[in-house]
Parts: structure tokens; C-alpha cells; sequence
């Protein structure tokens, strides 16, 4: 089983003794909650594990972990409501209906949110070589050289190429976009001065501005971050309300019952909390969260009116 792992869990016993009408209590043990998530690495992948292995304790129940890349989404939403099949994705789920054309799924359609289990902000780097060390100056050079930077980014509608866009399209500047299949090659090449300008999540960013290899010049997160000590927000170094950040959640089918929702949200958030998993989701990069169904959900829409809107601006399609 190269791309499933297999936990004991013990939290979520108690969600699982009654059905989604609240009718007759059902045995824990009759199947293994699955947590259906995206590609191994991912920070979705990171948000199953960490829960997952926080579950661990008396072999009662056992949790799977089942790495399926985008197909996770169809998967988790043709399961049955009843608590035993939980969908942990990011944006691609919300942000589908603008970037392909009719998507086999819909986020309100299909889905409940659960929780915010992580965030990661994008980091406005450069490469040493660009002669600025502030958005501004960044702004100011871009305008009296429109064009003539470039920016490195993954593939389309990745979290690096719609932090960059929204950056352009609120800074007025025009900057060059070359695109990668991963933005592991953008940053290799920022490092290697090639790309001049890029906007990764800070797991992937801040170990190299700490090195000197790339400048740090703002975090795109509408506070403060303590994943990116030192730097100023986008926000309030010259492009007010801009905001970039990737988020990965927890989803259960649409018909899965509130009283469910509730009971799966508190175990998960209680997680969340624990030291020894806010260290582990710190440690890769992101910060854990844990909200309400509610503010969830309105987190989603704000970032799909927000990115919705540079999407369809600039006319980006999935690959």
C-alpha cells in the first residue's frame, strides 16, 4: 500500500455511534475513516497526516490516509454522508469553476466544510541581484521598466502564478510571468538569478531568504506571520488589502449531518491545538488554524471573489 496509511485513531469514536438521521447507533469498528486527500507532499497530505497520527492511541478505529491527486475530490464526494469519508483539499476545489471549463464538482454543491486545518502565505521574494528591498521599490522599478521583469511561477492557477497575478493586477505593474511545471524549478531558477521575482508559500520561501539566496521584501498574509519573522505584509508596504494565502481544509459530503459536522469539527480542532502538531505543521511551513464550519466557509468565498476575480482578468485556464 505505497500511497495509503493505515493509523489507529480514537477521537473520532464517539462521532461515529449514530447515523446521519440519528437513528440506531452503528458499530465504530464496521469500517476505517478515510481521509481522501491530494498528491503525497502536499500541504493537504501534511493536514491528513499530522491529524491522522494525533488520532493514534488504541487501535479501536482505524484511519486511512488516501493519496489520490485531484481525483480525491469526485472520490469524496460520491461517499456517503455519514462521517467515515472526510475530502482534506485546498483551492483547487473552490477555485475550479474559474479555471476549467464545467468542473464534475462544486464546492456548496457537494461538499460541507469542516474546518481550516492550515494556512501558508505566499512571500514576495527576489533574487539579491534585483536593486530593491521593499515592495515599493519594487512597484517603482516595475513601473519605469514595465515588461522587463519576470516572474517564475508553477503551473496555471497554482498558489505562485495567482499570488503573482493579484500582485499585478493590484500594483498596477507589468511583470513577465515564466512559467514551470513545479515551482520547485521557479525557485531553482530564482535562486540561480535566472527569474527575478517569485511568490512561494513560505515553506518553500523562508529557508532560502534566511540563507541570503533570495531577498524577502513582504509576506502576503493580511497580518504579520510568524512563519516569516521580520517581514512587513504586502498590505501595508504599499498595495493595501492584498492577500495571498494558501489554505487546506477538511470537507465531508453535503448531506452529512450538522450534528455530525459539529462533532467531527471539535475533534479535529482540538488537534489543531496540540503542541506537538502546531509544531509539526510549523516546522513544514504552515500554520495551523482551526475555525468553525461557518468561518470557514466564509474564508472560501472570500478567496474565491478575490482570486475569481483575477482570473477571469486575466484569462487563466488550467493546464
Amino acid at each position: 500500500m505505497s500511497w495509503v496509511e493505515r493509523i489507529a485513531g480514537i477521537s473520532l469514536i464517539s462521532m461515529l455511534v449514530f447515523n446521519a438521521a440519528g437513528a440506531s447507533a452503528q458499530t465504530v469498528q464496521s469500517k476505517p475513516i478515510r481521509f481522501v486527500t491530494s498528491a503525497v507532499g502536499s500541504s493537504s497530505d501534511l493536514s491528513a497526516r499530522v491529524i491522522a497520527q494525533a488520532l493514534g492511541g488504541t487501535g479501536a478505529q482505524s484511519v486511512v490516509v488516501d493519496n489520490r491527486a485531484i481525483v480525491a475530490i469526485e472520490t469524496a464526494a460520491k461517499a456517503a454522508p455519514d462521517g467515515h469519508t472526510l475530502l482534506v483539499y485546498g483551492s483547487p476545489l473552490w477555485l475550479a469553476p474559474f479555471l476549467r471549463s464545467n468542473p464534475s464538482w462544486d464546492v456548496w454543491r457537494d461538499f460541507s466544510p469542516v474546518t481550516l486545518a492550515i494556512r501558508s502565505p505566499n512571500v514576495l521574494v527576489v533574487h539579491p541581484s534585483v536593486a530593491v528591498k521593499t515592495v515599493k521599490e519594487l512597484i517603482a522599478l516595475a513601473r519605469a521598466r514595465p515588461g522587463e521583469l519576470n516572474y517564475g511561477s508553477g503551473s496555471s492557477g497554482s498558489s505562485t502564478h495567482l499570488a503573482a497575478e493579484l500582485f499585478k493586477s493590484m500594483a498596477g505593474v507589468n511583470i513577465v510571468r515564466i512559467p514551470y511545471k513545479g515551482v520547485g524549478q521557479a525557485l531553482g531558477d530564482a535562486i540561480a538569478g535566472q527569474v527575478q521575482v517569485i511568490m512561494p508559500n513560505t515553506g518553500a520561501a523562508m529557508v532560502h531568504v534566511k540563507s541570503g539566496r533570495l531577498r524577502g521584501l513582504a509576506v502576503a498574509s493580511a497580518e504579520p506571520s510568524v512563519l516569516a519573522p521580520g517581514l512587513p505584509t504586502v498590505a501595508a508596504s504599499g498595495v493595501p488589502g492584498y492577500e495571498a494565502v494558501a489554505m487546506s481544509g477538511f470537507f465531508v459530503p453535503v448531506r452529512t449531518s450538522q450534528a455530525l459536522i459539529d462533532r467531527l469539527n471539535r475533534d479535529i480542532v482540538r488537534i489543531l491545538n496540540q503542541p506537538d502538531s502546531r509544531e509539526k505543521f510549523f516546522n513544514a511551513g504552515g500554520e495551523p488554524v482551526g475555525d468553525s464550519p461557518k468561518e470557514f466557509a466564509a474564508k472560501i468565498k472570500g478567496e474565491m471573489l478575490r482570486m475569481g476575480n483575477v482570473i477571469r482578468e486575466t484569462g487563466i485556464r488550467e493546464e
